[in-house]
């Protein structure tokens, strides 16, 4: 059978429209699952001293940082299984799969039984959000203009700490024991999490596929179909910006291994690489602080469970404003720069804080304001590792790859990373904590010149241009 080539102006018609009312349905649509993500992972760190002070689980801060790992060790196997999904069966349809699972498994998790029970949920849980990080910063790039793709990019995920936000607050609530029994506040934590996860539905179905995908798998007319009532609803192009056209391959078989090899270790093994590490540092940076921050104030500081929230609260608050702040950098003055400057800073500013932590100069506040300031810049590194492996590879493995990217990351930096700080806290320490946070430090100092040597100009690029498709036919 022959094979059949199409041309088409979607990507250029995309990349020239001016910012409108469908960005923000995306920002908007995509945004608030990690909200939701936020307010369910701060809520599992926030009780973390319930599930130990629980009647029924009555869990150690080993199993409580061992089932933090078991929600990291689910989303690296959801993101692998997913993200391949994503570019086989499309963007969309998987939205609905991976949230619906995450729903599930968060709303069973108030009715676990034993850490056993409560380790299985959490893996579910994590399986889902997984998939989600494939699709969902999959659709960012493939939908949002070049201009305006970083700020975008780093936005949305950054909305992750304004559950975060929530969930501090909620916390301090629903842990409160004058409140709330102490077996059932963290119950409805979680329950109320998953409850409030249906508004996403909502958003969700006024989404449409994404065009750049339907292009390629030949479903030409759905796509300028999407396209043409974007631009209606949208303001007039951007005169400047470029127009071209591309010319590719039907392709008519799903996306596989051999693709995804030829794009990490023949075409852009540097991007690989650089992925990798930036994936690697930063996940286990913010996994073992973060799963266990509640652990190491009660413990070192003698901070009640129903008060843990208030201190995360300033901590999220940093975690926000960092990727809006700086956002706008990342597509103006370069990916680069900005990048190296953001892992670099964030490691010095861990590193100050460990040899603190280790002097005993720190009281549970000045923790929580040092860990704000380096938050406020490691959130917005953070989020550019999940810019940099989603826009730097071709469409047709760029689901795979984000997945591929988070699995390896996570199972590098972050699987192991609660459990390992579970179990220093629980030695009593001071200095086996501020050895952690410290090697911690390095990872980040170590990831910001790999990404000054290894960095990609990506910045108002079309996603064509800065990765070519595999299926591109020739002249």
């Amino acid at each position: 059978m022959a094979e059949r080539t199409i041309e088409t102006d979607i990507p250029s018609r995309l990349d020239r429209l001016a910012w409108g009312p469908f960005h923000w349905l995306v920002v908007a649509a995509l945004g608030i699952t990690w909200t939701l993500d936020g307010l369910e992972v701060t809520l599992a760190g926030a009780v973390a001293g319930a599930l130990e002070a629980s009647p029924t689980l009555q869990m150690t801060s080993t199993e409580v940082g061992a089932s933090a790992s078991a929600y990291l060790a689910g989303a690296v196997l959801g993101a692998l299984v997913f993200g391949w999904l994503t570019d086989v069966l499309g963007r969309k349809r998987l939205f609905f799969m991976t949230l619906g699972l995450y729903l599930a498994a968060t709303g069973a998790t108030a009715f676990a039984q034993d850490f056993w029970s409560f380790a299985l949920f959490r893996f579910l849980t994590g399986a889902g959000i997984g998939g989600e990080y494939a699709a969902i910063n999959s659709a960012i790039q493939e939908l949002i203009p070049a201009r305006y793709r970083g700020r975008t990019d780093l936005a949305i995920n950054g909305s992750f700490w304004l559950g975060a936000i929530l969930g501090a607050f909620g916390s301090s609530v629903l842990l409160d024991p004058e409140r709330f029994p102490a077996d059932l506040g963290w119950r409805l934590a979680f329950g109320i999490g998953a409850v409030l996860g249906l508004v996403v539905l909502v958003f969700r179905r006024r989404l449409p596929e994404s065009p750049r995908w339907l292009i390629l798998h030949g479903r030409t007319r759905e796509a300028d179909a999407i396209v043409s009532a974007i631009e209606r609803r949208s303001r007039r192009a951007e005169p400047a910006s470029p127009v071209f056209r591309l010319r590719l391959r039907v392709r008519r078989r799903a996306v596989n291994l051999v693709d995804l090899g030829v794009s990490l270790f023949r075409l852009y093994p540097r991007r690989a690489v650089l992925g990798l590490v930036l994936m690697a540092s930063q996940a286990f940076f913010y996994n073992a602080i973060f799963f266990t921050y509640a652990l190491v104030l009660g413990r070192f500081f003698d901070v009640p469970v129903q008060d843990v929230g208030l201190y995360l609260l300033p901590f999220s608050i940093t975690n926000f404003l960092g990727p809006i702040a700086l956002g706008w950098l990342f597509d103006h003055w370069g990916r680069r720069p900005m990048i190296t400057l953001t892992y670099a800073l964030s490691g010095l500013l861990l590193g100050v804080t460990a040899l603190l932590f280790l002097q005993g100069a720190l009281s549970a506040v000045s923790l929580t304001v040092s860990f704000a300031v380096v938050f406020f810049f490691a959130s917005a590194a953070a989020s550019s590792a999940y810019l940099t492996v989603s826009e730097c590879f071709p469409i047709e493995v760029r689901a795979l790859a984000i997945a591929v990217f988070y699995a390896l990351g996570t199972g590098l930096g972050g699987v192991a990373a609660p459990w390992v700080f579970g179990s220093l806290i629980g030695t009593g320490d001071p200095a086996s904590i501020a050895g952690g946070y410290a090697f911690g430090a390095v990872l980040m100092l170590i990831a910001a010149a790999v990404a000054w040597w290894f960095g990609v100009a990506a910045e108002r690029r079309a996603l064509e241009d800065v990765a070519r498709p595999l299926s591109t036919a020739g002249d």
